[in-house]
């Protein structure tokens, strides 16, 4: 498995806990937990912790776009793993670095985790959200 896929995954599992509690349990603990050598793993995989400190610091920002890009369909109808793969998806495309991580592949590891971990229709679901902040990204970026 790719070592950012892999992180990915810790940072979806890490969110999906930290939302089920509804934020009130320690998004470091919940990480913490789920590593043998917390310190260690975290200083070598600082991209973990960008993208689960990234989602939790900027979800007012994420959600507003992920509540633009989804009108007819409010977040809260959303299950816990669309939500938090939609979340570090919207915070790929908007917060990441982009020569490290391209908006398409950005877009591709989101729709994986959501064939991976969401429902039958997750994945499309996933494709046709991300797709669409990102067009509408591209719009801001070139001024229209």
């Amino acid at each position: 498995m790719r070592k950012r896929h892999a992180l990915r995954i810790l940072a979806l599992e890490t969110l999906y806990e930290w939302s089920f509690h509804r934020g009130k349990k320690d998004w470091r603990e919940i990480l913490k937990r789920k590593l043998k050598d917390p310190e260690k793993f975290l200083k070598e995989n600082h991209f973990l912790l960008e993208l689960v400190e990234g989602v939790i610091k900027n979800l007012e920002r994420i959600d507003k776009v992920l509540t633009s890009a989804t009108p007819h369909w409010p977040k809260e109808q959303m299950s816990l793993v669309d939500l938090n793969i939609l979340r570090i998806g919207i915070f790929e495309l908007i917060f990441g670095n982009k020569k490290e991580v391209p908006p398409k592949v950005a877009i591709n590891e989101a729709i994986e985790l959501g064939k991976r971990f969401g429902g039958q229709k997750s994945g499309k679901f996933i494709n046709g959200v991300l797709g669409g902040v990102f067009q509408e990204l591209e719009k801001i970026e070139k001024g229209q």
